[in-house]
C-alpha cells in the first residue's frame, strides 16, 4: 500500500434489488483513479463487496446484475424460520465467490451480520464468503436464518445498514459510504414481503441518522422508490450508483489531498 495517499474504505449498504447502484458507484470510483482497500457490506451490499474483493471486474459484475432474476434465490421452504430457505442464493454466491474463503480474496473484505440470539452486530471476516454473505442477505421472517457456530445470522442491515463503522475499524483514513434505502409514506400492497421491506426501510432511516457523522462521505444513489425485491431496472440503478458517485468524487479528491 502507497505510503503517500490515505487508505480507502468502500462501506456497501443493504437495499435489496436497490444495492446493485454499488456496481455504478465501483465503476465511477475506477474511473476517477480511486483505489479502493477496504471493503465492508451489508446484505446486498455484502453480495457486491465480496464480488468485487474476489477480482470480478465492473463489466463481469454489470452483466451478472443484469441477467439477476428472482428465480436465483426463490427456494421456498415449510419452515417457521422463513419462507425461503436460502439455499440457491448460498449455491450462487459461492460460484461468484469462486468457493473462496476471507483469507483468498484480493481485497480486504468485511460482511456483517446480525446474530438474532444477542441482538449483536457480527462482523464475517473469516471462513466461508458463501455462507458469510448470505446470512448477510437473510431478510428476518422472509430467509431462514443461518446458523453460525453459536450463533444464528439474519440481515446485517437489522443493526447496521451502511457499515462505515467497519470500514473504519479496518484501518480506512477515508470513508465512503453508499446507502441505497429510500423510505416511502406509503405501501402499494401489505404482502408480507413488502411489510418486511418497509420495516427494515424504517430501521434503516433511524440508524441513517447516527451514522451520518461516522462516514467521511456518503452516496445516496436512489432517487425514487423501487421495489427491494424488483430485479427488472437494474441497468437504470446502476447509472445513478454512477451518477451520484461521479457527484461527489471533488469531495473525494479535495480529502484525500487534505489527507497528504
Amino acid at each position: 500500500m502507497e505510503a503517500n495517499r490515505p487508505r480507502i474504505g468502500l462501506a456497501l449498504g443493504s437495499g435489496g434489488a436497490r444495492g446493485f447502484a454499488h456496481i455504478g458507484v465501483l465503476r465511477a470510483l475506477e474511473k476517477a483513479g480511486i483505489h479502493i482497500d477496504f471493503l465492508a457490506g451489508s446484505s446486498m451490499g455484502a453480495l457486491v463487496a465480496t464480488m468485487y474483493g474476489v477480482g470480478h471486474s465492473i463489466e463481469h459484475m454489470e452483466r451478472f446484475a443484469k441477467l439477476f432474476k428472482n428465480k436465483f434465490y426463490l427456494d421456498f421452504t415449510v419452515s417457521r424460520q422463513g419462507l425461503i430457505a436460502g439455499d440457491k442464493i448460498e449455491s450462487l454466491v459461492r460460484i461468484l465467490a469462486k468457493q473462496k474463503t476471507f483469507k483468498e480474496l484480493n481485497k480486504e473484505v468485511r460482511v456483517v451480520a446480525t446474530d438474532l440470539l444477542t441482538g449483536n452486530r457480527v462482523i464475517l471476516a473469516d471462513g466461508d464468503v458463501a455462507k458469510a454473505v448470505r446470512a448477510s442477505m437473510s431478510i428476518p421472517g422472509i430467509f431462514v436464518p443461518v446458523k453460525w457456530g453459536d450463533q444464528l445470522l439474519v440481515d446485517g442491515g437489522v443493526v447496521e445498514r451502511v457499515p462505515v463503522s467497519v470500514a473504519r475499524e479496518m484501518g480506512a483514513d477515508i470513508i465512503i459510504g453508499v446507502d441505497v434505502s429510500f423510505f416511502r409514506s406509503h405501501l402499494k400492497t401489505s404482502s408480507i414481503h413488502e411489510i418486511v421491506m418497509q420495516t427494515m426501510d424504517i430501521m434503516g432511516r433511524e440508524l441513517a441518522r447516527k451514522q451520518k457523522e461516522q462516514g467521511d462521505i456518503m452516496i445516496r444513489p436512489i432517487i425514487k422508490h423501487s421495489s427491494p425485491l424488483d430485479f427488472s431496472e437494474t441497468e437504470k440503478l446502476i447509472e445513478q450508483g454512477e451518477q451520484a458517485c461521479q457527484n461527489v468524487l471533488p469531495e473525494i479528491k479535495d480529502r484525500m489531498k487534505q489527507w497528504r
